[in-house]
């Protein structure tokens, strides 16, 4: 399960896009991995218990029962819509560039069909077991090949003082200034977060692989461990960014300055030899194929159960799955058509987190004022998700209408952490405006003191090194240790 959760994540669009980003603005990007390992802490002790007990089959069908329908139907719509555009098309584009420079004859758009359809296929062949097995086995291809790149192009280099040298220091620390244009403090303590917590606390796409744990203990276990494979990612994945400036001054190679999402790729193809290229090339598709073998999954996952299921709820077990598979081929295809417009934005990490910032900020709030605070109810949680997704489009249509106003000059982290705040305080507003909901609706889904109580005496029985809370401090305190390292 953690394996199946870091592969997931760590796609080849994470690969290619932390890599260039660490060559074009820093190693900054790694707020977002160790940041990761806090959410996971937070998801094991409170988000999973909730989430198992009330044995939801999607994300959006936990807010149906702690909400209403509304709110079911609004993220699960939004939801399919971010796993098309972000995640499948994203890795779908990550692998474009990939397959393009190793036959550089093929258009890019080709490539990305060809990948689609392979994925697509076994998806809907094998289903949620068929994902979990090759995410556990491609996560292994991954973390092998990342770093042995890493080591190659070290061993290159000779000395750390060659990077430092052509690095300034500020892009060697992972706290930016308040200026920073592409990860400014006060954005890692807000903006970062709430995309977190939508990631890896309410997105079907990361959360299914959980649902499926045998128990509490067995879930716990997973997320923690996936949270630990999120901190040597600065060494095998950001800092080979960072070493490539260096090996591909910008000065002397245009084309890594004008397009940095090309770092990656050119140094696994400059520095591995034949044989050994095979190997990481397949572990770099391997991730790419896990990232959209995932999404394909969860999407028709969320079409099935949210909408066909509800609207049709004779239909039978096959007819249910089937529907499903013909709802992952439309996936895939509306995702290859719409990847390589991908091309047209700064970079595929801006591009990623972007758009993610005009999802997540709604739905965080609902999930976390309806774990704790049982006085949210279904219409504040409709008009937080209906007041936070409409400041989101209306900035979109202003962005995209070239229509400058005070609030577009921000950036995106700091209007993420806006539009969380707006989503949180209409649904506090509307919540305390209308009636409260019964006690019967909300009592198996709201975190309380008590629950903590009895699992405190559950875990006197567990031996310290299987104790779930003794795990999160442990990682709580190895990823401290990092941040410090890379200050």
């Amino acid at each position: 399960m953690g394996l199946s959760l870091y592969a997931s994540n760590m796609s080849s669009a994470s690969l290619i896009g932390m890599a260039g980003s660490a060559y074009a603005t820093g190693i900054s990007v790694f707020n977002y991995e160790w940041m990761a390992a806090v959410i996971l802490v937070f998801f094991a002790i409170f988000f999973l218990p909730q989430y198992l007990r009330s044995q939801v089959y999607t994300m959006p069908e936990f807010l149906e029962r702690r909400f209403d329908s509304r709110s079911r139907y609004i993220f699960s719509g939004i939801s399919v819509l971010s796993m098309i555009v972000i995640d499948t098309a994203g890795s779908l584009y990550a692998g474009g560039l990939v397959i393009h420079l190793i036959f550089p004859q093929i258009p890019i758009w080709q490539s990305i069909m060809a990948i689609a359809i392979i994925s697509g296929l076994y998806t809907i062949a094998g289903g949620l077991k068929a994902v979990v097995m090759t995410d556990a086995i491609q996560a292994v291809v991954l973390t092998i090949g990342a770093t042995m790149i890493a080591v190659i192009a070290y061993v290159k280099i000779g000395t750390w003082e060659a990077v430092t040298a052509v690095t300034p220091p500020e892009m060697l620390s992972i706290i930016q200034p308040l200026d920073d244009s592409f990860l400014p403090w006060p954005g890692l303590l807000t903006g970062v977060p709430l995309l977190g917590f939508y990631f890896w606390c309410n997105n079907q796409f990361m959360v299914q692989r959980v649902l499926g744990a045998k128990d509490i203990s067995h879930g716990r276990r997973g997320v923690l461990f996936a949270g630990l494979l999120k901190l040597p990612v600065i060494l095998i994945m950001v800092l080979p960014g960072t070493m490539a400036r260096v090996l591909y001054p910008a000065a002397e190679n245009p084309a890594l300055q004008n397009n940095p999402d090309l770092v990656f790729p050119t140094l696994m193809f400059d520095l591995l030899p034949v044989g050994v290229l095979g190997f990481v090339a397949a572990g770099l598709i391997a991730a790419l194929m896990s990232s959209i073998d995932s999404t394909l999954n969860s999407a028709s996952t969320l079409v099935t159960m949210d909408f066909f299921k509800k609207f049709r709820p004779k239909t039978t077990g096959t007819q249910l799955a089937w529907a499903g598979r013909i709802i992952t081929g439309v996936f895939m295809i509306l995702a290859s058509i719409w990847a390589p417009n991908i091309e047209k934005f700064p970079s595929l990490w801006q591009y990623l987190q972007t758009v993610l910032g005009y999802i997540a900020p709604p739905i965080v709030a609902c999930f976390l004022m309806g774990l704790f605070w049982k006085r949210a109810n279904a219409h504040g949680a409709f008009a937080a998700l209906i007041v936070g997704f409409g400041a989101g489009l209306l900035d979109i249509i202003l962005r995209v209408a070239g229509i400058s106003v005070w609030f577009t000059e921000y950036h995106f982290l700091y209007l993420t952490t806006l539009r969380f705040v707006l989503s949180l305080a209409t649904l506090v507003i509307v919540s305390l405006l209308t009636a409260p909901p019964s006690t019967e609706k909300t009592a198996a889904y709201i975190w309380t003191k008590q629950a903590y109580d009895d699992e405190t005496i559950e875990l006197r029985a567990v031996p310290w090194y299987l104790n779930f809370r003794v795990q999160s401090m442990a990682l709580l305190a190895l990823t401290a240790v990092v941040v410090i390292a890379f200050w």
